[in-house]
């Protein structure tokens, strides 16, 4: 599902798979991140595919390159508690999708082929060449399994962190999410009206006993405030989405073509060989915090089951794939299990760095 505030089906299919029942958790999971202030201003604007200007963050040094992508109404902070950590040993890039956050607008339609060209521009033109570790979170994951089919060459493996498997998912499965997302665009553009028409926005109840929020706090990541950032970064995130027209558009373009984006991965699905792939599920997939977790009705283990499955069949690409349970996390594993992210990172990463060097 395209991470949209949405809390849906949950509930944990138990697999024997490598990383299930691990506790990963480190201090590096508890708390708001020391330095996420990175994030509240602008990395390196560089210009992509179309003109526009990409914003890049940067960090730390060497090869193969670590690149993220995230989610459907994220950018870049959905990182903040996992790319310094990666940055101690390797170069790490997160970027804002064209119209998000720092970046530019970008041209129409955002399917993810576009979204795909732009970051390999963007990536080049800023002299960081592949190979590359691509880790996408859930919306992201699309765009950069679509990177890999367009670059297959200078990619050295893939991390999926509860990414979303909706062309891999049954038919009626899909047909129904694809209903859910259809209504999404009206909101965000009823949202981006008032905000282009310097209006106020009205605070509705979000459920939960949490405080009402108004739509740009609702559309964005898990809601915000969020309480894994500083209130620094939080002050900026919902500055950038109480302002910004055109990440309103970017996002209802992004959601329109989903259905699009996952027959074009059906029709290029390309076999990584031996590098590296780790898909982590965390069985909650559609949930933004644990205790807000659906009940475990038949419906719901339904769709978790199916989720979790689809995800699987990413085992299929590459003769080097595990499946990694996240069992203390929402679908945000990036924020609620870190370590879980940044091991399943190093994992790969020292494959595929031993590989390169035997080539």
């Amino acid at each position: 599902m395209k991470q949209i505030g949405i809390l849906l089906l949950s509930a944990v299919l138990i697999f024997a798979v490598t990383g299930f029942g691990q506790d990963t958790r480190s201090a590096a999971d508890a708390g708001p991140t020391a330095g996420d202030a990175v994030y509240a201003r602008p990395g390196q604007l560089v210009s992509a595919a179309d003109g526009a200007r990409l914003n890049l963050y940067c960090m730390g040094s060497g090869s193969p390159t670590v690149v993220f992508d995230s989610g459907w109404g994220h950018w870049a902070p959905a990182w903040s508690k996992v790319q310094p950590q990666i940055a101690k040993w390797t170069r790490a890039c997160s970027y804002d999708r064209a119209g998000t956050g720092f970046s530019d607008p970008g041209p129409m339609p955002r399917t993810s082929v576009r979204i795909a060209k732009e970051l390999h521009t963007a990536l080049h033109r800023a002299g960081i060449a592949g190979p590359y570790i691509l880790v996408g979170s859930a919306f992201g994951g699309d765009n950069v399994r679509t990177f890999a089919d367009l670059y297959m060459g200078e990619v050295a493996g893939l991390v999926m962190v509860d990414a979303d498997p909706d062309d891999l998912e049954p038919r009626a499965m899909r047909e129904e999410a694809h209903r859910a997302h259809a209504g999404v665009p009206s909101g965000l553009r009823d949202c981006r009206n008032l905000i282009a028409e310097h209006k106020p926005l009205p605070a509705q109840p979000s459920g939960s006993g949490r405080p009402p929020q108004t739509c740009a706090q609702q559309f964005f990541f898990r809601g915000l405030p969020e309480a894994e950032w500083s209130p620094e970064l939080n002050a900026k995130v919902l500055e950038i989405a109480q302002t910004k027209v055109a990440m309103y558009d970017a996002y209802s373009s992004e959601m329109e073509q989903t259905a699009a984006d996952e027959t074009y991965l059906q029709e290029h699905r390309r076999s990584f060989g031996s590098r590296p792939i780790r898909v982590l599920t965390s069985g909650n997939h559609g949930v933004g915090h644990l205790e807000e977790k659906p009940p475990d009705t038949p419906k719901h283990l339904k769709y978790e089951q199916e989720t979790t499955l689809a995800q699987a069949r990413w085992l299929g690409l590459s003769s080097n794939a595990k499946q990694i349970f996240a069992r203390n996390s929402s679908e945000y594993i990036q924020l609620d299990e870190p370590q879980t992210v940044i091991n399943a990172i190093r994992e790969v990463y020292d494959q595929s760095k031993q590989s390169l060097s035997q080539k």
